[in-house]
């Protein structure tokens, strides 16, 4: 146990590493580059989750993320996507319904993620970082403290008193950390970290679900003590879509 959670540190303290030098350098291309290889890996795992064994899904989203670098609205691109899968549905049936999935979770999202950046700059990954994060630990320190009911049956450890507290916490120290460093009121950033906070719960949940369902315990094993990179970033992929809807509507 002791020798499994050396490397569970171990592991994130890697990952916090690499996060801290794609966001000091601060450089499109390396940005991009990273972005680009947590999709590969969580389209990866997604694949195995949904059963889906059509490897049109590799070069779609290949495509898709390398256009992506170059236009100035990403996320455009998933219906192109979406579109194309349909179009060669119905013209020859290669394909089945449930090859659309890994392009509708988690590559999306991951344009949601690359979007972000795009338009409001790493700030706003940041922000987004610190609201996923102190939502995730917030849950479990609070609901490890004072948690007695059940959130949901689909992940019986979180629990009610957990989650809000994790909303809580994610939303007054996220409208503080944005509010700080930019132009936002602060009373909109809480109300923005609040509902992006709240799209993290569910992100997790979502993930849980598939894996309840695919009956396995971890997307992956990628990442030594921490499962598979879905697992990692579930909360980022729902929270990141309401947070750039949420930054949409103020332009």
């Amino acid at each position: 146990m002791e020798n499994s959670h050396k490397v569970r540190l171990q592991s994130a303290a890697v990952m916090l590493a690499v996060v801290l030098f794609v966001g000091i350098i601060d450089v499109k291309l390396i940005t991009w580059l990273f972005l680009g290889v947590v999709a590969y890996f969580a389209i990866d795992e997604a694949v195995e989750l949904f059963r889906v064994d059509n490897t049109i899904i590799y070069p779609t989203a290949l495509i898709v993320w390398v256009g992506a670098y170059f236009i100035s609205e990403p996320v455009n691109l998933i219906f192109i996507a979406l579109i194309t899968l349909s179009a060669k549905l119905a013209y020859d049936k290669s394909i089945e319904k449930r090859d659309f999935l890994p392009i509708l979770y988690p590559l999306s999202s991951m344009l949601f993620i690359w979007s972000l950046y795009v338009h409001f700059g790493m700030i706003a990954l940041l922000w987004l970082l610190v609201i996923v994060a102190l939502s995730d630990a917030g849950a479990y320190y609070v609901g490890k403290s004072i948690g007695k009911r059940k959130f949901s049956q689909t992940s019986p450890n979180k629990t009610l008193e957990g989650v809000f507290g994790g909303i809580i916490i994610a939303s007054i120290i996220g409208a503080i950390f944005i509010a700080s460093t930019s132009e936002i009121g602060f009373f909109t950033a809480i109300i923005v970290s609040a509902l992006t906070s709240a799209s993290s719960v569910f992100g997790d949940l979502f993930e849980s679900l598939l894996k309840r369902e695919a009956g396995v315990k971890d997307s992956g094993n990628l990442i030594p003590g921490h499962g598979g990179i879905l697992d990692r970033i579930d909360g980022y992929l729902f929270a990141s879509v309401m947070l750039y809807t949420l930054l949409n509507l103020g332009n």
